[in-house]
């Protein structure tokens, strides 16, 4: 942030409640799909977290709170069909530190990058690649208790598949899912 904005616009107030991201990446202005390629770029260029761990678009000295769907990143497969993975923003997630299924089957991927939620149309994908203890692709009985928030012994790419509640995502990953205005 140029500090002569600042400077000439010390007191902008932040916006709340206009800006969304979902849970496929794609950013949302009031609700509405975001198409503008230039608006998508700027949105991408200019997303970052505060202290709190309210995630927010600057936007010259304003900044432009984002209400998350899921959780502050979404992540697609990279197109090189490696095992590497591509935030919305386009930028890449590093290193896999964990990765963990929540009871409604959603897929959050703890990386280098942060925490990320596993875009939907490459969940089947990666759970095919997922082995069970003996090596073996894991099967739907296994995937099953792990929903059920037992611990089979499922693996992808020697990482371990773990269950996460959902209720514990903010609070275990340090974000705010609905950033709103104090006081």
């Amino acid at each position: 942030m140029d500090p002569a904005l600042l400077a000439k616009w010390p007191n902008v107030p932040a916006c709340f409640e206009w800006l969304s991201l979902d849970r496929r990446g794609q950013w949302r202005l009031k609700g509405e799909v975001i198409a503008h390629r230039g608006l998508i770029t700027f949105l991408n260029l200019n997303y970052a977290v505060d202290d709190l761990g309210r995630w927010f678009v600057q936007n010259g000295p304003q900044r432009a709170f984002v209400d998350l769907a899921y959780s502050p990143w979404v992540f697609h497969r990279a197109p090189d069909g490696s095992p590497a993975f591509i935030s919305h923003t386009g930028r890449p997630a590093g290193d896999i530190r964990a990765l963990h299924l929540d009871a409604e089957g959603n897929l959050l991927l703890d990386t280098e990058l942060g925490p990320g939620l596993l875009d939907d149309r490459d969940l089947a994908t990666l759970l095919a690649e997922c082995t069970d203890s003996t090596g073996h692709p894991v099967s739907d009985e296994a995937l099953a208790a792990l929903l059920a928030g037992e611990t089979p012994a499922i693996t992808w790419h020697t990482l371990p598949l773990t269950p996460l509640p959902t209720v514990d995502l903010e609070k275990h990953f340090n974000f705010v899912r609905t950033p709103r205005e104090a006081g």
